[in-house]
């Protein structure tokens, strides 16, 4: 909103300093130290509301050190992550920019689903909180709404450059949106924004992968059916992501500081994805307008670290489903957007192997029990977080150690731009 309000201004009046707001290193700059403000400041006041209202967490007893102390801690303190991402991107960003939209529509929508669910658990008493499959349903509802404004929105498209050993399909060129002569070196070539299913993907041809290559082997014209394949991936991630994160979210600070550096990771992603200069010099997918993002990637870096601040051993705090799945969903649809989906492996990689922990754990035990009569375990518990925990590490070296695999994994990430 005051992106737009300085804009009109800077348009019509000529005042000292409203130029600033048209660079998105200064608007990102504001959304992260307003996202702090709202999370650390304010943060205080929302768990000693909490803590009125009795929303206290109901703590299981899995007989791991130091867990009963945890009970009747605040939850639902996702809250302050949804005012910390919400406030700053609306207040900053350029709200018309599809991009924006769908992020703060992602934020709102998983925000919802958790909070629905948190709120059973607290006020109605039932620890099942709301059934896995209305949640599952509600994924697969922003993936479908996420896929088919991906898909068919005229704003939403990449850039490519056209000569004679680029073929573009004519028919998902935008009328609207001509060739472009323009110079590298003492070369000259041309570009065209043009819808695409293409995405990045490391250790590849140019980095490049067009989902329809999937379909491939049904013959002449599986192009019309690169839609469902996208549709499906983006079902896929946006469902995994989500219930990664909200598995992660196991023991103090972890799911908040590991999301933080994938925020980070995803922010610098954006930037360069919608720098053209800079895309062009990493050889790697430009996406025009897509530079917005950095506003709301900062916001929800500041969000995350603000959160810590309350959230960090001992945990004043809990996110709940709120807020994990909130997170969850952020990240999935925001890698979405950057065409940065695939790399979400390795950008993700802590989430993943806390998902593969629980279903190695649960497919082996349902296994063994079948076979042998009795089931066996691979790890001492599911996620792996707690297998650590049952070993006797402070819950504290667990997260910190996680941390910094998830740094050496963004790192990682980051080396893939260049690797073909």
């Amino acid at each position: 909103m005051l992106y737009l309000l300085f804009e009109y201004l800077h348009k019509h009046y000529d005042f000292p300093g409203l130029r600033l707001f048209q660079y998105l290193t200064f608007r990102s700059s504001l959304s992260i130290i307003l996202s702090l403000i709202i999370t650390t400041v304010y943060g205080r006041r929302i768990i000693d509301y909490l803590r009125l209202k009795q929303v206290g967490e109901t703590v299981r007893n899995l007989g791991l050190e130091g867990q009963m102390q945890k009970q009747g801690t605040p939850t639902m303190g996702g809250v302050m992550i949804l005012m910390g991402i919400l406030i700053p991107t609306i207040l900053f960003a350029n709200i018309t920019n599809i991009y924006v939209i769908l992020m703060i529509v992602t934020t709102l929508w998983m925000g919802a689903i958790g909070f629905l669910d948190d709120y059973i658990k607290v006020f109605k008493k039932n620890k099942e909180g709301l059934a896995g499959r209305f949640k599952v349903v509600g994924q697969v509802g922003l993936a479908i709404i996420v896929g088919l404004t991906m898909y068919f929105h005229p704003n939403i498209v990449v850039r490519q450059t056209v000569d004679e050993t680029t073929k573009i399909d004519t028919a998902k060129v935008q009328s609207a949106a001509p060739m472009v002569l323009r110079k590298k070196g003492e070369a000259y070539y041309y570009t065209q924004d043009v819808k695409s299913t293409k995405t990045n993907i490391p250790f590849y041809k140019n980095n490049e992968f067009d989902y329809a290559k999937v379909v491939k082997f049904l013959g002449e014209g599986y192009e019309k059916y690169a839609f469902i394949v996208f549709l499906a991936f983006v079902i896929i991630i946006v469902t995994a992501v989500s219930n990664g994160a909200n598995l992660t979210d196991g023991i103090d600070g972890l799911a908040t500081g590991t999301s933080a550096i994938i925020g980070i990771s995803l922010g610098i992603f954006a930037y360069v994805s919608g720098n053209t200069v800079i895309a062009d010099y990493l050889n790697i997918m430009y996406i025009p307008n897509s530079g917005e993002l950095i506003i709301f990637a900062s916001a929800f870096v500041g969000a995350c670290i603000g959160f810590l601040w309350y959230n960090s051993y001992p945990a004043q705090i809990f996110m709940g489903d709120t807020g994990s799945l909130t997170i969850g969903g952020i990240i999935a649809v925001f890698a979405i957007m950057i065409r940065k989906e695939l790399l979400i492996p390795i950008i993700c990689g802590v989430f993943l192997v806390e998902v593969l922990s629980v279903s190695l754990q649960v497919t082996y035990f349902k296994y063994t029990k079948k076979r042998f009569g009795e089931g066996k375990r691979i790890f001492l518990m599911s996620p792996l977080h707690h297998h650590y925990q049952k070993k006797g590490y402070h819950e504290a070296k667990i997260v910190t150690r996680f941390w910094i695999i998830g740094i050496l994994l963004a790192v990682i990430a980051f080396v893939t731009l260049k690797l073909r």
